[in-house]
């Protein structure tokens, strides 16, 4: 038994200083850096800082309109009885439209034009009245010159001719008054026919043979039908008022209509509002936005063109379409409009870009080590980095943390404008740096100068180059 004892004591010595042994090379391995070395890194995503070209876009969905609506509404009421035209009716201007049934504003004309014979026929008589009194008062003055009568019958008959001379001038007020009457019942009866203002399509017809309008003379009046230039469209769209600033008249625009969604189409913006729409004022739902009118520049509706109207320069039409397309007002668009491009700038992922507050990095073992891994784009810079005395006051500046050496390095920089997926770096990076984009987490709060990193992509994407188609 005094054997077997021994035996299993040696065993068991020699398992404990195994593994006394492996332990200590643990150690030393890992102070050494002859293994284990990375297994405190962080885990992060990189990507290259490339030069390429960015342009800013402004997004916003709206309606497809014509240029050009105009909505036909009678000036009297009454009964349709003549309707020319059909909903997509192509028309000329100047053709007949439709006719309100003219019997009474006829029956107004004949006693307009009565009423202007009877003001005349007033006329005529004051005019007689007139001519006795001024015929009266020559006689009273020859008698007067010879002292036949007293000079008050003279200034009595010279009264009576300044009141027919006055009654004369009514009468002739009255005959201008009267055929002014006649002049408005002629023109209402004209206003019974309606006819096309201009060249263009029948849009919308809301009205019916047989029925009863109202003119605009009550209220707003029925509207009845309209004519547009369906070959002149544009995009009616609502852009927010953070976004409006940076929309400018004669800014190219990409516009995707949900009809034709696999056919781009190229358009230009043509107008841009001064007030704002607000929907759900007073509420947590409260939206301000500003309508802008983006014009289609390639050829559509050819049908519903008016010969011998301008036509689109070619110029303006950079990328070619597959077919003439047939937009119809009230279709649905989407607009990228192209605000801003800048070419050749350096640029990273937008993710990639962070904020930091200055006074509260963590601090490192020495000075020398805290230069090394805070790096800065000149000696300005530098200087503006220095920590205030009073710690309490936030420093906000916008970061990017590039991998060198194994080590996140952090580099403040100065941004510019903004694509879907990239942002532009005016100052503090020159190219090609590998910037860590990832995750998330890390690069918004966690990662810190100095810390350790391992890149777990298969390496950079190739550079990005923007396309303007």
């Amino acid at each position: 038994m005094a054997k077997v004892s021994s035996a299993t004591k040696k065993i068991l010595w020699g398992i404990g200083g195994l593994i006394i042994l492996f332990v200590i090379l643990g150690i030393v391995g890992r102070v050494t850096g002859m293994f284990g070395g990375d297994s405190d890194a962080i885990s992060v995503e990189t990507a290259e800082a490339p030069v390429r070209t960015i342009t800013q876009v402004v997004t916003a969905s709206g309606k497809i309109q014509p240029e050009t609506d105009v909505m036909i509404s009678p000036d009297v009421s009454g009964e349709i009885i003549t309707l020319t035209v059909k909903e997509g009716d192509f028309v000329e201007k100047g053709v007949l439209l439709t006719r309100i049934k003219p019997d009474f504003y006829l029956t107004q004309v004949e006693q307009a034009e009565a009423g202007v014979l009877q003001a005349k026929a007033a006329q005529a008589q004051r005019r007689a009245d007139l001519m006795s009194a001024e015929s009266d008062l020559k006689r009273q003055e020859d008698l007067f010159a010879k002292s036949a009568i007293s000079e008050r019958e003279v200034e009595q008959a010279r009264s009576l001719v300044e009141v027919a001379q006055a009654g004369h001038e009514g009468a002739e007020y009255a005959v201008q008054s009267a055929e002014a009457r006649l002049r408005e019942a002629q023109e209402q009866v004209s206003k019974t026919a309606i006819y096309s203002p201009m060249a263009g399509t029948v849009s919308k017809l809301d009205v019916e043979l047989g029925e009863r309008v109202v003119g605009t003379s009550q209220m707003a009046g029925t509207e009845m039908m309209r004519i547009a230039r369906l070959n002149q469209m544009e995009v009616e769209v609502e852009v927010n008022e953070n976004e409006i600033v940076n929309v400018a008249m004669g800014d190219t625009a990409a516009i995707e209509v949900d009809s034709y969604p696999e056919q781009p189409f190229q358009g230009v913006v043509t107008e841009i509002a001064n007030s704002a729409r607000t929907t759900g004022a007073g509420t947590q739902e409260q939206v301000t936005s500003f309508p802008v009118k983006v014009r289609i520049l390639d050829a559509h509706n050819l049908d519903s063109s008016v010969s011998g109207t301008a036509t689109l320069q070619s110029e303006e039409v950079p990328i070619p379409v597959n077919g003439v397309a047939k937009f119809r007002p009230g279709m649905s668009a989407t607009v990228d409009i192209f605000t801003e491009t800048v070419y050749d700038v350096v640029a990273v992922p937008i993710q990639a870009v962070a904020v930091r507050d200055f006074n509260k990095l963590p601090s490192t073992d020495g000075e020398e080590q805290a230069d090394s891994v805070i790096a800065e784009t000149d000696e300005d810079a530098e200087s503006d980095s220095a920590a205030p005395a009073n710690a309490e006051v936030e420093d906000i500046r916008k970061v990017v943390f590039i991998v060198e050496d194994g080590l996140a390095v952090m580099r403040e920089v100065e941004t510019g404008i903004s694509d879907d997926s990239h942002i532009e770096i005016r100052s503090g990076l020159d190219g090609g740096e590998m910037v860590i984009i990832g995750p998330y987490r890390a690069v918004s709060g966690t990662l810190n100068p100095g810390d350790r990193v391992e890149a777990n992509d298969d390496g950079p994407a190739p550079p990005f180059v923007a396309s303007r188609d």
